[in-house]
């Protein structure tokens, strides 16, 4: 079972980073991902993630539990961008 919720929060994690890579204000590269392409496989990886989450909770607590992960993914994945590009020495391109 924890197997399951690990695998849902990670298909959560990548659903949300591929949206975020599409747009075109991200920080992780120097250009943002195909938006098409790349919208898809992060909707396809949210409803993978989010039926997990059915399977490895009751009804309420998967709601909760998904949407409390993409509160805090949507909010921490940018952060861990600007994070990045601090540690490599990009720090003019942060701003």
């Amino acid at each position: 079972m924890q197997v399951l919720i690990l695998s849902s929060l990670v298909a959560v994690f990548l659903g949300c980073f591929c949206i975020y890579r599409a747009s075109p204000n991200q920080r992780w590269g120097s250009a943002p991902w195909p938006v098409a392409p790349a919208r898809i496989a992060g909707i396809a990886l949210l409803a993978l993630g989010g039926w997990g989450c059915l399977l490895g909770f009751s009804v309420v607590a998967a709601v909760f539990v998904f949407c409390t992960a993409l509160m805090l993914f949507f909010c921490l994945i940018p952060y861990i961008g600007v994070m990045r590009q601090l540690r490599r020495g990009d720090a003019n391109e942060a701003r």
